[in-house]
């Protein structure tokens, strides 16, 4: 996992994040921080290990730190963040040892992590799964107000 610890103390990728609590200062709603990011990589591993994916936990862990690494982008930009997420990811990659293979397969479960739309890889659907199962809307204060739960459907707790 050293190559998960070059990513967290990487520069750019803590500008980052600091873009993201900038972007998301008064919002009501769920932010994109690096607590998201380590709950989407620990619900995303245990998916992974109960379905005995062959995919590793490093690989599982820099796509959950990742993924939503340039949402400030969207709030700023109007850009698609997952998309603009993966570029950022790509670069921060390369730069922390992932090999091409590893990075175009992180980079497109990044890409694909909004909408669930053509998962092919075990990544794909952890990294999913672990973003839509990884967040405790059963207790949020601004449920009423949240586009996901407009149409009177209750979130449940995923076991």
């Amino acid at each position: 996992m050293e190559r998960i610890k070059r990513i967290l103390n990487h520069d750019e990728y803590n500008h980052h994040l600091e873009n993201n609590s900038r972007a998301e200062e008064k919002r009501g709603f769920c932010r994109h921080d690096l607590q998201h990011f380590l709950a989407v990589a620990r619900v995303g591993y245990i998916i992974a290990l109960e379905r005995r994916y062959k995919v590793s936990k490093e690989m599982i862990y820099a796509a959950a730190l990742l993924h939503d690494i340039a949402k400030w982008k969207q709030y700023l930009e109007g850009v698609n963040h997952a998309i603009a997420s993966a570029k950022v990811a790509e670069d921060l990659l390369e730069e922390c040892g992932f090999s091409p293979e590893e990075t175009k397969t992180i980079s497109d479960a990044i890409k694909k992590h909004r909408k669930g739309k053509d998962l092919e890889t075990e990544l794909d659907i952890s990294l999913y799964e672990g973003d839509k199962k990884s967040r405790l809307c059963v207790k949020c204060h601004k449920l009423s107000d949240c586009k996901k739960y407009k149409e009177g459907k209750k979130p449940q707790i995923q076991y």
